[in-house]
């Protein structure tokens, strides 16, 4: 082609863009002062990564834990400067072009994940526990992660003093994820968000120091059935996207209750298709459920629990839990209330096999981790109740008892890591004989927490069950409530055999000892046990919060 054709050809295109101008392309508006709180914590992981490849090994462990701690209390304190700011209620509303809802229940949900993985964090740093390895402090975590279990690779890696402080940024991107999961408006950011979320665990299950074989079994099966909600999730953000030809939560909403009638031409032939709506939903609740940990898509939970690192699975206990209820929350109360005849038999069934196979298998297990997991299925039925009961009181109780449980489960699996023989933590049940006797302060301390967890009064877990039962009570569903109060007796039996085994058992002579820890895990524990106590006896303030929290912006 000659010069001259060329030139002609661009005269000819210029020619028409000056006689008909083409509309012009809009800049995306993005409010990034009220989503300070994700990118702070996004940031300071980059940052981490960086750190990673650029500061001397001997002085990573500490910039990191420093970098960490700053970026969770930074966000939280600017989580706090929108709630003041009146962004939970008067200013609620939809940001970053439809992706992101600012409002109440966002707000109180990110304000918990960051102050639960705040405290959380404080366990992955520790590094007291264990007898000092060839002269260098280690903490729960692999030497070198890459390394095959066993080889000399390893061996050479312990005796160098390596340490994997990759963690620390990976559970920052992780609590990224986590703060965008409860406040995505469309399926699409909802989707983002959980990969975020998903893939820095799958690896920070695979990195213990002990029982390394366990880890990455407990990983890989993490990731295999991880995988399949992620599928479950957007085969049916597809479905709901052919229905209402939209991703947006306020398009299907208006599209599920009549209001929107202008029919997309490409979607004609499925948009308003009831088929479509309900197996869309029913794939996607299916994902979520499976994140909640709820019956019958719980397999994962006990093996993932005992195999990961300790200190992780109390990360990942409090933290998923609260993510996953809050985008649940604004799923079902946001995008589908008109399906509520639909999804509330199913939400039913779900809970009530939730609370019983929970609180029925918990009374089998030898292993404490395994025990804690059951534990937490039974409890995901419970918030379940609080979900089904479709009025306000059942977001602000989801809400309160969220807030409770996650502090709770952290403390509980950071006294978990202080019990310890030769081979390290002592998870066996037998080995808790008598540990009140050898250790009162660490067994009362336990038994706290297992009182919360059975509902006992003035322990937070009361008044978290309490306002979720009364809530499903208002709301009709009062059979869920008996159910609930049968799962709850039931699971008070294997709480308290575990306080009488260690009270009023007679200790072994080859017992497991109990570790000394730095302030780093006391801290932890210390928040747990007093936050548990608050809530048990001065709960009304903290459900006034919830209350005010629990409006959703539509």
């Amino acid at each position: 082609m000659s010069a001259t054709a060329v030139h002609s050809l661009w005269t000819m295109v210029g020619g028409v863009t000056s006689a008909a101008p083409a509309e012009k392309f809009k800049a995306p508006v993005i409010e990034y002062a009220q989503l300070t709180p994700v990118l702070i914590v996004i940031g300071v992981a980059v940052v981490g990564v960086l750190v990673e490849a650029f500061v001397p090994r001997r002085a990573r462990y500490y910039t990191q834990v420093f970098l960490t701690v700053v970026a969770l209390a930074a966000a939280f304190a600017a989580v706090i400067g929108l709630a003041a700011g009146g962004y939970g209620t008067t200013k609620a509303h939809i940001a970053a072009m439809g992706a992101i809802a600012i409002d109440g229940p966002t707000l109180f949900l990110q304000g918990t994940i960051l102050l639960t993985s705040l405290v959380a964090v404080f366990t992955f740093a520790e590094r007291r526990l264990d007898p000092a390895a060839h002269g260098n402090r280690v903490d729960s975590f692999a030497a070198q992660a890459a390394s095959v279990p066993g080889s000399d690779s390893e061996k050479a890696a312990v005796r160098a003093g390596f340490t994997t402080t990759e963690v620390f940024p990976l559970v920052l991107f992780s609590v990224a994820g986590m703060l965008v999961f409860p406040a995505a408006n469309d399926l699409l950011t909802l989707f983002v968000a959980l990969e975020v979320f998903s893939l820095p665990l799958y690896l920070l299950c695979a990195v213990a120091r002990r029982k390394r074989l366990m880890s990455q079994e407990a990983a890989v099966k993490y990731f295999l059935l991880g995988a399949f909600s992620s599928a479950f999730l957007l085969f049916g953000i597809a479905l709901l996207y052919g229905y209402a030809g939209s991703v947006s939560y306020a398009t299907i909403a208006n599209v599920v209750d009549g209001s929107i009638t202008r029919i997309d031409p490409a979607l004609a032939d499925t948009m308003g298709n009831d088929a479509l709506l309900l197996i869309g939903g029913a794939m996607i609740l299916t994902g979520l459920l499976f994140k909640v940990g709820a019956v019958p898509f719980h397999m994962w939970t006990p093996d993932v629990y005992q195999g990961a690192p300790t200190p992780v699975t109390g990360f990942m206990a409090a933290a998923t839990k609260v993510a996953a209820f809050g985008a649940l929350l604004r799923l079902l109360y946001v995008v589908l209330p008109g399906l509520a005849w639909d999804w509330r038999p199913v939400m039913w069934a779900v809970a009530i096999v939730t609370m019983l196979g929970g609180a029925i298998v918990a009374i089998t297990q030898t292993d404490i981790k395994r025990l804690l997991a059951y534990s937490s299925i039974a409890h995901a039925g419970f918030i379940l109740a609080g979900v089904i009961a479709t009025t306000p009181d059942g977001i602000s109780s989801v809400l309160f008892y969220l807030g409770a449980y996650s502090f709770v489960t952290v403390g509980a699996f950071a006294v978990v890591t202080l019990v310890r023989d030769a081979g390290g933590e002592a998870t066996h049940l037998s080995k808790w004989a008598g540990l009140g006797r050898r250790s009162p302060l660490v067994a009362a301390v336990f038994a706290v927490f297992l009182l919360a967890f059975a509902g006992i009064p003035l322990t937070s877990g009361f008044s978290g069950k309490f306002a979720v039962f009364k809530a499903a009570a208002d709301g009709g569903a009062g059979g869920l409530v008996v159910v609930g109060v049968i799962s709850s007796a039931i699971a008070a039996f294997f709480y308290i055999r575990v306080i009488v085994l260690m009270f009023f058992s007679e200790p072994k002579a080859d017992g497991p000892t109990v570790a000394v820890p730095s302030p780093l895990t006391m801290t932890t524990i210390g928040v747990g046990v007093a936050v548990t106590l608050v809530l048990g006896l001065a709960p009304q303030y903290f459900l006034d919060l919830a209350s005010q929290a629990g409006v959703f912006v539509r």
